[in-house]
C-alpha cells in the first residue's frame, strides 16, 4: 500500500489488490455491464468486456514510459524480499477482486440482471493493468492455472524478457513495440535496464517461434514522439511475424497527462493514416479493421480474427456456468 502522498494506484476506490494481485475495473467493463458498448477486444477477438478482469501478479515495472497513465512513483522496479503468492492463490483473489469490485453494480438499475449475474463468473482475464507481468517469477503456471478455470487468457508485456514469453502459451500474447528504434525507444520508453532494447529485439524472435499461442505486436502511436518512420516499424513487425498488429493513440489520461501535451493525442484518422503507411511494407498483413471509439486499427493475415473458442456456437460458451441466452441475439 502507498504512502498518504505517494503514488495512487492501489489507492484508488477502484483499483483494489490482495498481496501483490491487482485489480482494476476497467472502463470498458462498466460500459458492458450498463450495455453501453463492449472493449475493441470485443470487435477484433470476441472477448466479453463484461466478464473479463484486468488485472496484474505484480505492480512492478522495469519500463518508465512517457505515455504510461500510471504513477512511476509506483513502479519500484526493486523487488526485494517479495512473499510470491502460488499461481492458484493469484487467481482466486483475481476473481474476489473483480466480485468486489463489481459487485455494486448489481442493484444499477442500468444494468440488467442477468448481466451482472454473468459478470460474477469471469471467463476472460487481461493480464495488463499494471507493471511487467513477468516479473512475476511463476507467470507460466499463473496461465495454466487460469486455463484450468476455463478463463482465456491475454497478456500483455514489454517484450524486456524473452526468456520468460518463451515459457508463456496464453490464449494470445501481446508484446508493446513503441520505438522503431534506439534512440526514440531510449526517449518514449526510458528502460530502466541498459539492455532492454536488445532483449526486445530478441522477444521479435520468441514471438516467430509461436506456433500455438496467437500474437500481437502492440504500438501505442504518442504524437511528436514516434509516429514516424512506417517502414521501420514494418521490419520490427515481420520479425516477429505475428497474427496481429495493433496500432491505437496515447490517450491524454491519468499522470500522463504530467509528462504530454493533449495535443499527443491523435485523433482516429491520423492512427489509420499511419497504420496505412506501415501497411504498404507488410504485404501480408493486408487487413486492416478499426473501431474510431477507441482510436485504435488493427492489421491482420486474416479477415476472421475473433479467437476460435469464443465464437458465439462454440463449446467454451456451452460450458458456461451461468445462462448464455443473450448470446445469439
Amino acid at each position: 500500500m502507498s504512502e498518504p502522498d505517494g503514488p495512487k494506484q492501489v489507492d484508488s476506490p477502484n483499483y483494489h489488490h490482495e498481496n501483490h494481485t491487482a485489480a482494476q475495473t476497467c472502463g470498458w467493463t462498466a460500459n458492458a455491464l450498463r450495455e453501453e458498448g463492449k472493449c475493441y477486444k470485443n470487435i477484433f477477438y470476441g472477448i466479453e468486456s463484461h466478464r473479463c478482469i484486468q488485472m496484474t501478479p505484480v505492480v512492478k515495472c522495469n519500463e518508465r514510459c512517457v505515455f504510461c497513465w500510471r504513477d512511476h512513483r509506483g513502479h519500484a522496479y526493486e523487488l526485494g524480499d517479495v512473499e510470491w503468492d502460488d499461481p492458484e492463490a493469484v487467481v482466486d483473489a483475481s476473481i474476489r477482486l473483480q466480485r468486489k469490485l463489481l459487485s455494486g453494480f448489481g442493484g444499477n438499475d442500468e444494468v440488467p440482471r442477468e448481466v451482472f449475474e454473468e459478470s460474477m463468473e469471469p471467463r476472460h482475464v487481461a493480464i495488463s493493468l499494471d507493471g511487467e507481468p513477468t516479473l512475476y517469477p511463476y507467470l507460466p503456471e499463473l496461465i495454466e492455472a487460469f486455463h484450468d478455470r476455463d478463463i482465456t487468457t491475454f497478456l500483455v508485456s514489454n517484450g524486456t524478457n524473452p526468456e520468460m514469453l518463451a515459457e508463456c502459451d496464453p490464449t494470445q500474447l501481446y508484446v508493446s513495440v513503441d520505438a522503431a528504434d534506439r534512440a526514440t525507444f531510449d526517449h518514449v520508453v526510458r528502460a530502466v535496464d541498459d539492455d532492454a532494447w536488445e532483449r526486445l529485439i530478441d522477444t521479435m524472435d520468441v514471438l516467430a517461434e509461436k506456433d500455438e499461442t496467437r500474437t500481437v505486436l502492440r504500438t501505442t502511436l504518442v504524437g511528436g514522439e514516434n509516429v514516424d518512420n512506417p517502414d521501420w516499424y514494418a521490419a520490427f513487425y515481420e520479425r516477429a511475424d505475428t497474427d496481429f498488429v495493433e496500432l491505437k493513440a496515447y490517450m491524454h489520461v491519468g499522470h500522463s497527462r504530467g509528462r504530454l501535451d493533449r495535443s499527443a493525442m491523435l485523433e482516429h484518422e491520423e492512427v489509420v493514416e499511419f497504420t496505412e503507411e506501415v501497411e504498404e511494407h507488410m504485404p501480408e498483413h493486408d487487413v486492416l479493421k478499426q473501431v474510431p471509439a477507441s482510436r485504435v486499427a488493427l492489421l491482420s493475415k486474416t479477415e476472421d480474427t475473433w479467437v476460435p473458442k469464443l465464437k458465439k456456437d462454440s463449446e467454451f460458451w456451452e460450458r458456461d456456468s451461468v445462462s448464455w441466452k443473450r448470446l445469439g441475439e
